[in-house]
């Protein structure tokens, strides 16, 4: 729980895909399998958000896109 909040959310939320694509190909529900795309596009978002924060901040200096660093 170190790490800043974007870096958990993408893992947070690629958890919650793993576990929704599992349970859409185990049970053949196509509407879970949906929603689990949804959830892929959404956890997608958020590590490009996360590598363009990263090279943004780095290059910059200082905080261009805010990632919710820990003290």
């Amino acid at each position: 729980l170190k790490a800043n909040f974007v870096l958990q959310f993408v893992f947070g939320s690629l958890t919650v895909l793993f576990a929704l694509l599992a349970i859409g190909n185990l049970t053949g529900n196509s509407t879970i399998l949906t929603i689990a795309g949804f959830e892929g596009i959404v956890c997608g978002a958020s590590a490009f958000y996360l590598a363009m924060a990263e090279v943004l901040n780095e290059q910059y200096g200082k905080t261009v896109l805010p990632i919710g660093q820990r003290c």
